[in-house]
């Protein structure tokens, strides 16, 4: 697929409203019953990146991860009365630092996203 054809840049863009929705959702829901919120989360991002993956290959995991860290680092941040979304504890920065999940769709193998079909089995040679 052509990255920079029409279809491209909309998949490009897709991943990344899809990583910006995992960032928002997964702040949310980061610190619900400790740690499987977080563990829920973290699924979510790697999900995500998956996604990514298979609509647009690496281009679309580096869009879903961006997606993710800037939201997170928008929200992240601190309020106008000093509140703050996430907090600054463990499981705070296991957050921030768990877009770094993501990038391990970017090591899956190849084939599981190919579009190319499986080879058929040879009859012959299959152990009953």
């Amino acid at each position: 697929m052509q990255i920079f054809s029409g279809r491209g840049l909309a998949r490009l863009a897709g991943s990344f409203v899809v990583g910006a929705v995992i960032g928002l959702v997964g702040t949310g829901i980061h610190r619900w019953m400790q740690p499987w919120g977080l563990i829920g989360a973290l699924v979510l991002v790697l999900v995500g990146g998956v996604l990514g993956r298979a609509w647009t290959g690496s281009a679309g995991v580096l869009a879903v991860g961006l997606g993710v860290v800037t939201v997170t680092g928008l929200i992240g941040g601190g309020g106008p009365g000093g509140d703050v979304i996430i907090a600054a504890q463990p499981i705070g920065y296991l957050w921030f630092a768990g877009a770094i999940v993501v990038a391990g769709a970017a090591f899956l193998p190849r084939r599981w996203f190919s579009e190319a079909a499986a080879l058929p089995r040879d009859a012959d040679t299959d152990a009953p």
